[in-house]
């Protein structure tokens, strides 16, 4: 663990409780001191749900410390049991609880004694995985837990539906458009002719999980949550899944063909080409857009791509392959499947960066000087301070990207929805150059330090006079050179006269 003022994912109780209360009537108790409580102002806030299970907290303080826990935490989830009845409660322990190393597990099987309730223990390890490995996994122990119980009672459903069946995985509160894509989904999948036989967690009852085998398949739509699930129910039940993300026009076509190949080989006799061809020609936008001259606009223009796997990698190929970007680096803080990543993205842009640390990623832009970026606030944060526009794919995300109106990343209306993204995230034209001409935005003094903390260079009154001078759509490109330049020669203060033979050093 490292302390750290900004983290792309989450400490793994937070993946344990988004999944916990994405189903519909489940409880989640967090055993965690006072602090670690703010996951229900996150997701109230974010989600702008009207109702929701909220979590509770067991909280951890000195006289429980004297006493120990055990008492508390039993009589928490008993209490809980009493006032909602739940199908379900969830306790999680947080990174700051696990150090005290109390056998969790045998509070559980003491509560189990009292509640009507199941009672289950979130088995993660809180200092080895982040949230969303530990949501993959919350999730994977939850739907097993239930198929091994209804198998007991001889309840498990195991007959396959008449006609052709799918369930979704992986769709939860606090994730990136998370709703919208689970419409677009459900839409696609009617268009398909497939029924949709479960949604998991979102939206969910616990008592929905012993169906599961009766789909024909499964779809998992973001690397990040459900994959372990379909794995277990492919091993346990032998039912195939379909793990390609249909975001852009091309993975689309071949999210569908791969489900149409599973259908097939079960017996069906479908043939999705024609809806393919139909729907890329004249319902997507985007294949036509791709080939207008706007698009055509930003050929060879450079951008830097930055999130989790799925959308990271999702947005590189259709910066690439259907935009005509170039993408000088890709990258993700999904550390735990890098390998995945790299082999994703490695024909679709120059560079790869694997990392956490949002310091070395700022840097990155810093030195590439793309003309955009699509990544996490984070990332548009630093676009801030560079004057470089960035479009936002990914979580984490600001309230602002919790949109209230429709926005899929998914299918074909996603495939309109990233177009407008894109192209609405690089600076066109003259357009900064008006508003310098016309007075604007760009009027203001610009920003004199570097994106990284230890930069140590510092402006002097007439070079900034000076810097301010220059038209703001070249402005930051020849800040940053400057800069390069006095510290590559051991320069602290930058000065007119060190602002011109940098211009001259370059050629400018």
């Amino acid at each position: 663990m490292k302390l750290a003022y900004w983290m792309y994912a989450g400490p793994a109780h937070i993946g344990t409780l988004r999944v916990a209360s994405s189903f519909k009537n489940v409880h989640a108790i967090m055993h965690a001191p006072l602090g670690d409580d703010y996951f229900n102002v996150m997701r109230s806030m974010l989600e702008r749900e009207r109702d929701f299970t909220p979590v509770t907290a067991s909280i951890v303080d000195r006289n429980v410390l004297a006493r120990g826990s055990q008492e508390k935490v039993v009589d928490n989830i008993t209490r809980k049991d009493k006032e909602e009845h739940p199908d379900l409660i969830v306790l999680t322990p947080t990174c700051t609880s696990s150090i005290l190393q109390e056998d969790l597990q045998n509070f559980v099987e003491r509560a189990q004694l009292e509640a009507k309730s199941d009672v289950l223990l979130a088995d993660v390890n809180h200092y080895r995985v982040n949230e969303l490995q530990a949501g993959d996994r919350t999730l994977h122990q939850i739907v097993q837990f239930y198929i091994e119980k209804a198998r007991k009672k001889d309840d498990l459903r195991t007959n396959k539906t008449a006609a052709p069946s799918v369930n979704i995985i992986g769709i939860s509160t606090l994730g990136f458009h998370n709703q919208h894509d689970c419409r677009e989904l459900k839409k696609l999948m009617g268009d398909l002719g497939i029924q949709v036989n479960a949604v998991i967690p979102e939206g969910a009852s616990v008592h929905e999980l012993k169906n599961l085998p009766r789909a024909w398949f499964n779809l998992v739509p973001y690397r990040e949550l459900g994959r372990m699930t379909a794995e277990y129910l492919q091993a346990e039940f032998e039912m195939p899944f379909v793990d390609i993300t249909p975001m852009g026009v091309v993975e689309t076509a071949r999210c569908i063909r791969a489900i149409q190949t599973i259908l097939n080989q079960q017996g069906a006799n479908v043939d999705y080409e024609s809806f393919i061809q139909d729907q890329t020609l004249f319902v997507s936008q985007a294949a036509w857009f791709s080939r207008s001259i706007d698009c055509q606009n930003l050929t060879g223009k450079k951008a830097v791509v930055f999130g989790d796997n799925t959308h990271a990698a999702a947005i590189t190929k259709i910066l690439a392959r259907e935009m005509g970007v170039r993408v000088v680096l890709a990258g993700t803080y999904c550390k735990y499947d890098a390998e995945w990543f790299r082999e994703q993205v490695r024909d679709y842009c120059d560079e790869v960066l694997i990392s956490d640390d949002n310091g070395a990623i700022g840097d990155a832009i810093a030195r590439l000087e793309p003309a955009a970026i699509f990544g996490t606030q984070m990332e548009r944060h630093v676009g801030k301070r560079l004057d470089i526009p960035c479009g936002v794919i990914a979580a984490p995300i600001h309230i602002q990207n919790f949109p209230i109106g429709y926005k899929p990343f998914m299918g074909y209306e996603g495939t309109n929805q990233i177009a407008d993204l894109i192209y609405n995230s690089f600076t066109l034209g003259m357009e900064d150059h008006l508003l310098e001409i016309f007075g604007g935005h760009d009027t203001k003094e610009v920003i004199t330090k570097g994106v990284s903390a230890d930069s140590d260079l510092a402006w002097s009154k007439d070079g900034l006079a000076e810097l301010n001078r220059i038209p703001g759509f070249v402005r930051g490109k020849v800040k940053r050179n400057t800069e390069k330049f006095a510290r590559d020669r051991g320069i602290e203060t930058i000065t007119a006269e060190v602002l011109y033979a940098a211009k001259e050093a370059v050629g400018a």
